[in-house]
């Protein structure tokens, strides 16, 4: 029994053995190579890159042999419209420059301080856009003036009159007013050149060599009162002056 056994373990692992050999010969193709339905089915196929439409009623064998032409073009080519041109803007008119208000220029003379300080007052309230100056004039001299020039102070005006009297003249005085004649000793006004004239030579007679001459000096500056105002302001501005300073007369400024 022993024998047998092994006999048959030995049977067996020669048979797996040359199962093998023969499994791995089949499968190496050495004894041919047997082909599936489906890669039968595969080759039978028509390989689509060589597929052809070809038109009705022409022969076949022609269209085999001949490859497919490309599509003409048309013959006619398409107008191509272009695209619309974009007008300019409108060129903008320049606006005419609003018309410039002229301006009038009013003036009134001779007005004393206290007149000129008030017409400004009024004319600044009633017409605000009226631009004002004021330039002080000196009245025209009225005649000839003797005299002895300012002294320094009172003191030295006195000393001179003392010594007018011991030349023996009496008709003299000495000026007070706060002007630039202030101690000036006054010897006479005349209304003609020539009476100055005698009575300086009269002076000198007497001894008295400081006396001079000059044209009378004004008593009171005046003041010109000037007025700029918009054309459509001229007439109300006058017709109201008139009204706050009847002796007050307009004039255009020059």
């Amino acid at each position: 029994m022993g024998r047998s056994w092994i006999d048959t373990v030995r049977a067996l692992v020669f048979f797996l053995v040359f199962a093998n050999l023969l499994f791995y010969a089949f499968s190496q193709g050495f004894f041919g190579q047997i082909e599936s339905a489906d890669a039968h089915r595969l080759r039978q196929q028509l390989a689509p890159e060589k597929v052809k439409i070809i038109a009705q009623g022409a022969s076949s064998a022609a269209q085999a042999e001949t490859p497919a032409d490309p599509p003409a073009e048309s013959a006619t080519t398409p107008e191509v419209t272009p695209p619309p041109v974009a007008e300019p803007p409108p060129e903008r008119v320049a606006e005419p420059a609003a018309k410039v208000a002229e301006i009038t220029c009013s003036r009134w003379s001779a007005l004393s301080a206290k007149d000129a300080e008030r017409l400004a007052t009024l004319i600044g309230k009633r017409f605000p856009d009226v631009k004002l100056s004021r330039l002080p004039e000196a009245m025209d001299a009225n005649g000839w003036w003797v005299f002895i020039p300012p002294s320094l102070d009172k003191a030295a005006a006195d000393q001179k009159a003392a010594q007018l009297r011991a030349f023996g003249v009496s008709d003299y005085f000495i000026v007070q007013d706060p002007s630039a004649n202030r101690f000036a000793i006054s010897l006479g006004i005349f209304s003609s050149e020539k009476g100055a004239q005698e009575r300086l030579a009269d002076l000198k007679e007497k001894g008295v060599r400081s006396a001079r001459i000059s044209l009378r000096p004004a008593h009171q500056e005046t003041v010109t009162l000037s007025a700029s105002a918009p054309e459509g302001e001229r007439s109300a501005l006058r017709l109201a002056v008139a009204g706050w300073l009847p002796k007050a007369r307009a004039q255009d400024c020059k």
